[in-house]
């Protein structure tokens, strides 16, 4: 787990609406460096936008590094590759799809976080993948309901360590085989900025990240940690939500020794099979008393949480085994009662206006094929993730 730093500005951004222009805004600004990570990368609208904006930046002498993961990103523009790379930004695949038909358990393993640091200065930490989000909506529907947060301070030294630490990791791969010349012109080429850690505001925050060496617990166990915690109220907004046993006992209990508990879901079938799993949980937590709503007005791609109005949480990372046994995530963690409490009112307001309250009685009157298609799902969720060999201890004490 990363440090807590303290004198952070960290900034709220609802949606691709303000996530896009505020990342635009800094890619332009860029005088020296950009290093940029994603899951998703998508020659849209939106897309092209960043995808200029960073050839731009290439192209005026700033050093512009981009990881895509190589599943996420697989069907990335062979010719949009070509301009990004002529224009002398440094595009890498993590995990590139080789034989994309060859079942290997490692395709599991994926890089799921969103960052990016401008200048070692400026942090984007979130869930906003590099598309538009307007992306599979119908034309009733609201844009995809996301967050992200930029950030300044000391903590960017930790971010800027862990996308340093993992480009090079990447980058060293082939160039070693190729001999040190290669791996001498890289390091001379990828210049390490000092982080410009100077105090920036009054928040606290830590950058957690999840990746299959020492920081394979460390987003659950910090959300476990606050859970046992809660005094008052437990908020989260999560759209793919699976948790292993762990978890769920410590969400039930926390409903049950008094702390309201809300938990804000996925409306719309997105992935089926983890959709209708979820349902699995439902009636233990209603049992428990926990308030579970499911979010209508389009597609919910959020990740955040906030405990007794003080502590949140935003980044990439679900709460379920694919996120936390398999991916790269990265979360930032917010200790600062102003932003918890308009993170807060943000996510109360989508319950509030734009889900609804599932009821004890929707579970007892549903239909024997709908259950059958509920226990079918789980199953297979939990099936998968045993015989794929990371699972170990997700679904028991």
């Amino acid at each position: 787990m990363g440090r807590l730093w303290r004198h952070n500005a960290v900034t709220l951004l609802c949606d691709g609406a303000e996530f896009f222009p505020a990342l635009l805004a800094s890619l332009n600004a860029a005088r020296r460096q950009i290093q940029l990570e994603t899951y998703i990368f998508r020659i849209d609208a939106t897309g092209e936008r960043i995808a200029r904006a960073l050839m731009a930046a290439a192209r005026r002498g700033v050093e512009v590094n981009v990881l895509l993961d190589g599943f996420g990103c697989a069907d990335f523009p062979d010719h949009w590759l070509n301009a990004l790379r002529a224009a002398g930004v440094n595009v890498r695949f993590f995990r590139p799809e080789v034989l994309r038909w060859w079942p290997r358990r490692s395709r599991l393993r994926r890089l799921h976080r969103k960052l990016a640091l401008i200048d070692a200065h400026t942090a984007f930490v979130g869930g906003i993948n590099l598309h538009d989000d307007r992306d599979n909506a119908g034309p009733e529907d609201a844009p995809r309901y996301d967050y992200a947060v930029r950030v300044c301070g000391p903590v960017v030294a930790d971010i800027q360590h862990t996308m340093r630490q993992l480009w090079l990791s990447v980058a060293f791969g082939p160039l070693v085989a190729r001999g040190p010349q290669a791996l001498t012109r890289l390091l001379s080429k990828s210049q390490e900025l000092h982080a410009d850690t100077r105090p920036a505001g009054v928040q606290s925050a830590r950058l957690l990240v999840r990746d299959n060496g020492r920081h394979r617990l460390s987003i659950e166990q910090s959300y476990l940690r606050q859970i046992r915690r809660a005094q008052h109220e437990i908020l989260i907004a999560n759209a793919y939500f699976l948790p292993g046993l762990r978890l769920r006992h410590a969400l039930c209990d926390a409903a049950r020794r008094g702390v309201k508990v809300k938990l804000l879901l996925q409306g719309r079938v997105d992935h089926a099979i983890l959709h209708y799993a979820t349902r699995m949980l439902y009636r233990d937590f209603l049992n428990s008393g926990i308030e579970i709503h499911e979010y209508q007005a389009g597609y919910m791609h959020a990740k955040v949480a906030v405990i007794d109005r003080r502590w949140a949480m935003v980044g990439s990372s679900n709460i379920d085994p694919f996120s936390l046994l398999l991916a790269r995530e990265a979360n930032l963690q917010i200790q600062h009662a102003d932003f918890a409490q308009g993170l807060r009112r943000h996510m109360l307001n989508k319950i509030q206006r734009h889900a609804r309250q599932v009821a004890p009685q929707e579970l007892t009157q549903a239909s024997l094929p709908k259950r059958a298609l509920v226990w079918l799902c789980y199953g297979l969720v939990r099936a998968g993730i045993q015989v794929s060999g990371y699972g170990g201890g997700y679904y028991q004490e």
